[in-house]
Formats: C-alpha cells, sequence, structure tokens
C-alpha cells in the first residue's frame, strides 16, 4: 500500500474536485491519500487532514494539483524528504508542473511502479539571524525552491542592506529589495527584475537588486559553496520574504543568511524535459 500526499490549488474548483476523485480512485486500489488541513478543507475532505508537521512521514509521494505555486507548498510540506513530487498542472505557466489533468491517474499508477524519472532541483537554505542585543540567537530556518527576497516594508524610502560573501564584505546595496534564488526560481521574480535565466540543472546562487538606486544594478551569479548575508542597514526595517510568503519582519542589523541545501527536491518526469523547449512554450517565442 502506498501513501500519497495531495496538495490542493485552493482557489481552483476543478483542483479541489479532482482531488476528491484521487482520493477515492487511490482508496480503491488499495493505496492512502492525506492531505494538509488547508486543502482538505478545501476539497471537503477533513478525514484525510493530517498536521502539517508530519505531512511528510511515510509519503511515497506527493501529487500538486494546481500550478508551480502548489509545487511550491509541497516542498515547504515535505522539506528535504527527498519525496516525489508530480505536478498536474491547473495553473497557468507550469514552468515546474509535468502531466495534464486528463492524465493524472496513469501518471500516478506510473509514479507509485517507479516508472519515472526524477529531475533534481537546488534548494535554499534560509536562515533569519537577529542581530539585537538580547534577542534568541537560535536563527529561525527555512527551505525554498524560488527564492528568498528581503525587501522594503513601504514604498517612501530605499532600503539599504549590507552584502557578504562567505562572511566577507562585499558592498551596501540602496534598494527596493535584493532576491537570493536558485536556478529554478531565475524564471520566477528574479526574472521580472531582470536578472539572468538560468538551467535548473545548474547549482548557483543568483543576486538580483531590485530597483537598486546605485551605479552597480547587475546580477551576480556565485558558486553554490558560498554563504550569502544580506544585513539590513536601515533603521526602519526590512520585512523576508521565501518563495511568495512574508514570513517576517527584520530590524536594523538583523541578517539573512542563504546558502545551498545539500538536498535537492525531486521532481517527477515523463521523458527529457529540455529547458529552452519549456521556455519557448511558456513564453510563446517563435522559431524564426
Amino acid at each position: 500500500m502506498a501513501v500519497v500526499g495531495l496538495i490542493v490549488h485552493q482557489g481552483r474548483p476543478e483542483a479541489a474536485a479532482a482531488a476528491r476523485d484521487l482520493s477515492l480512485w487511490l482508496d480503491g486500489q488499495g493505496h492512502s491519500a492525506r492531505m494538509p488541513p488547508e486543502e482538505a478543507a478545501a476539497a471537503s475532505c477533513a478525514h484525510l487532514a493530517v498536521d502539517p508537521a508530519r505531512f511528510a512521514e511515510g509519503l511515497d509521494a506527493v501529487v500538486t494539483l494546481g500550478g508551480d505555486g502548489s509545487i511550491l507548498r509541497a516542498v515547504e510540506l515535505v522539506g528535504e524528504s527527498g519525496v516525489p513530487i508530480l505536478g498536474v498542472n491547473y495553473g497557468r505557466m507550469g514552468y515546474l508542473t509535468e502531466v495534464a489533468p486528463a492524465d493524472a491517474h496513469s501518471a500516478i499508477d506510473r509514479v507509485l511502479a517507479g516508472d519515472h524519472g526524477i529531475e533534481e532541483r537546488m534548494l535554499l537554505n534560509v536562515e533569519l539571524i537577529a542581530g539585537s542585543a538580547g534577542a534568541d540567537p537560535v536563527p529561525q530556518r527555512f527551505l525554498a525552491l524560488n527564492e528568498a527576497v528581503v525587501e522594503r516594508p513601504a514604498a517612501s524610502y530605499a532600503l539599504r542592506l549590507g552584502v557578504s560573501f562567505d562572511d566577507e564584505h562585499f558592498t551596501s546595496y540602496a534598494a527596493d529589495g535584493i532576491i537570493v534564488s536558485t536556478p529554478t526560481g531565475s524564471t520566477a521574480y528574479s526574472l521580472s527584475a531582470r536578472g539572468p535565466v538560468i538551467d535548473p540543472a545548474h547549482r548557483a546562487l543568483l543576486l538580483t537588486p531590485v530597483s537598486p538606486h546605485m551605479l552597480f544594478d547587475r546580477s551576480m551569479v556565485v558558486d553554490d559553496t558560498t554563504r550569502v548575508q544580506l544585513e539590513v542597514l536601515s533603521d526602519r526595517g526590512a520585512v523576508l520574504s521565501v518563495d511568495g510568503r512574508r514570513l517576517a519582519g527584520l530590524d536594523q542589523h538583523d541578517a539573512v543568511v542563504c546558502s545551498a541545501s545539500r538536498s535537492p527536491a525531486r521532481l517527477v518526469t515523463f521523458g527529457a524535459r529540455r529547458f529552452h523547449q519549456v521556455l519557448k512554450t511558456k513564453f510563446g517565442l517563435n522559431d524564426r
């Protein structure tokens, strides 16, 4: 018997209906399904709800029904456990999703039979270290598939951030914020800030300033062994977002340290996924 986790885009009724259908189908095949409480409520499957802290325990696979945001949600829940993630596309762009809704049953059968490939994607460890006296010295830790962003909380001023590589000060930025992304995240927020596109098979960290108020306004790609630290220098603070989730307010001298995780996310594939072909399709690029 296999245990399959289901992640549902809560704003798409068709995805919720598909999750109910899949849970019944899995049960009929002798398997079991589970969902985080929010997804279980959206799909009217309260009996399948489990504590998010226990969601990854004993899972054989995770199936997401949504777009790339649902895969980010799966990564948040399964962390570095190595559970394979199959994306069923109920979204728009779908860089990370693998199959169409009509193929979900057959795709899950193939995953549970081991008839699939795995594409490993680098994950980003994100540590929030409080810099104020008397603060808790234990850092808060988060995990990202796309990016971590330190940005200004309001539009009235430029944020000043000190950037260090491996504890060696590089320079101070004046900008609306700074994005530290994985190669996978190079086609997310960093792309809209005019960062470069990096093949997701690579391991590297991409540093992209958002609307920099300085002459040096270029993105930087650094080795995946580099520890990138962003220190808040502004006295009006900043905010930290990870994969689109605003997670914490930052005070002056708080720091965010980003490094490559040793354990990758494992995305299910069926056949080769050539990155340049994915870009052509998603952006509607012409052959000539």
